[in-house]
């Protein structure tokens, strides 16, 4: 198959509590939160079923064994967001040892079991869950977190990190010079659509999100199949097309636009050799398990349909820079 031929890409922002604001909302979402631990086997066992590659940007402080080793890895220089609970280091004195009394924080185990699969990176999701848009913080704390995130997977796991995902998408064109210097081949972009536009916490509305609800169950801002074509250089963006939204029984009767939502999207993606780059959270699926493995199967059932009538690929977003760094050495 020649290099640019239609593609599905999928990434996981792999965060457990680190991505979770406040103990308030982690109490209400401690069913998704446990419900993970299923989660995430399940889903390996379905991209090891249909052959698809995916990438997990995990946060940092999960490759951690116990709250000691974490501590000791630390950047010594941390972000002072003005907005209070953004920052992780406060909580840190209150966490469990490690992960055997701790299954918010820790993710030793899981990480091993993504590791054994085939096809599936692991890139990162920064050290901290950083938030690269938010006032206190600053490129030079940006650079000590994601040092410390590559350093980590590194020293502990001989993970060599490529891929990045932004929290919360807010992405920092900024910042990309740092993820140059480190080492960084790809990004996942926002898709193309002012609903999407990356902002921080205080800038976000109403109005934004519900669109971006709507636009799960109906096409009111395209179908975000991207070119090959990017930047001139490291790192490449490689941007979202689709978040897949976890099953909800309030939405349940819309099920099939959501579906269709998507099919319609790799359609055209495979007929016009785009990519079709796919992003959810494992704790989203956390919650009615069974319901979202089996939505997740119908896409990846569809993907292998197109991927004999149209040649089309899984790729993860390493596999993605390395076909875009060539076609551009290329041309």
């Amino acid at each position: 198959m020649a290099q640019g031929a239609g593609a599905l890409v999928i990434s996981l922002d792999f965060e457990l509590y680190w991505g979770v604001r406040d103990k308030k909302t982690i109490e209400s979402y401690r069913e998704n939160l446990l419900g993970e631990r299923q989660a995430v086997p399940g889903m390996l066992n379905l991209f090891r079923n249909y052959g698809v590659h995916a990438t997990w940007a995990t946060v940092g402080f999960l490759f951690f064994r116990t709250r000691e080793e974490l501590k000791k890895n630390i950047p010594t220089e941390l972000p002072q967001y003005h907005r209070r609970g953004l920052s992780p280091y406060e909580c840190l004195n209150q966490i469990g040892e490690g992960e055997e009394d701790d299954l918010f924080h820790y993710a030793p185990s899981m990480i091993e079991l993504i590791q054994s699969y085939p096809h599936q990176e692991i890139g990162t999701h920064t050290f901290s869950h950083y938030y690269c848009l938010e006032p206190g913080q600053d490129r030079n704390t940006f650079r000590e977190d994601l040092k410390a995130a590559v350093k980590t997977a590194e020293n502990l796991y001989k993970i060599p990190i490529r891929s990045l995902v932004f929290p919360r998408n807010q992405f920092n064109e900024d910042y990309l010079q740092v993820c140059r210097d480190l080492g960084i081949h790809a990004y996942r972009g926002n898709q193309r659509s002012w609903v999407y536009k990356p902002v921080n916490g205080e800038e976000e509305n109403l109005s934004r999100r519900a669109i971006r609800l709507l636009d799960n169950y109906f096409n009111l801002t395209g179908h975000h199949a991207h070119s090959w074509k990017t930047r001139a250089s490291a790192p490449m963006d490689i941007p979202a097309s689709r978040f897949l939204r976890p099953y909800s029984r309030k939405w349940r009767l819309f099920e099939p636009l959501r579906l269709s939502r998507i099919l319609e999207g790799l359609d055209y993606a495979a007929k016009h050799d785009k990519i079709f780059h796919l992003w959810w959270h494992p704790h989203n699926f956390g919650k009615n398990l069974s319901e979202n493995l089996d939505f997740l199967e119908n896409i990846l059932r569809h993907f292998s349909r197109l991927k004999k009538e149209n040649g089309m690929r899984s790729l993860n977003m390493g596999e993605v820079s390395q076909e875009m760094m060539l076609m551009m050495r290329a041309s």
